[in-house]
């Protein structure tokens, strides 16, 4: 982030208050503290996170849980070809659709469709 300073549109009282050196000093201090806050920038990019690809939810009470058995099917809110939310750290950052990412079928993936602003509202 350089900054540039043009010396000839500076007025004469500009001039008066700060010299054209110790404008640059500031300006060079002023890009010295902007790039130390990138400079962990690869520290940052290696902490892990939690995500997640949220299919859907389901809300049932506690007895029919119990009743759950192997081969029990649950309804999801969500019907198929509706978005899944990516979830990271338990915040909905992003959209998509499920795909399969291998030709053999075991294996699947998101493929992206929306990213979610800092509102919840979509960024697409």
């Amino acid at each position: 982030m350089a900054q540039s300073f043009d010396y000839e549109s500076a007025t004469a009282s500009d001039d008066a208050v700060t010299s054209p050196l110790d404008r640059l000093a500031e300006i060079a201090a002023r890009t010295a503290e902007e790039t130390g806050k990138f400079a962990n920038v690869d520290a940052i990019m290696r902490i892990p996170v939690t995500m997640q690809v949220v299919l859907g939810s389901a809300t049932i009470p506690v007895a029919n849980l119990m009743k759950l058995g192997r081969g029990a099917v649950v309804p999801l809110d969500h019907r198929v070809g509706e978005p899944v939310d990516v979830v990271v750290n338990g915040r909905v950052v992003a959209r998509g659709e499920v795909v399969v990412v291998e030709e053999d079928n075991s294996r699947f993936g998101v493929s992206l469709t929306e990213i979610v602003g800092p509102l919840g509202q979509g960024d697409s």
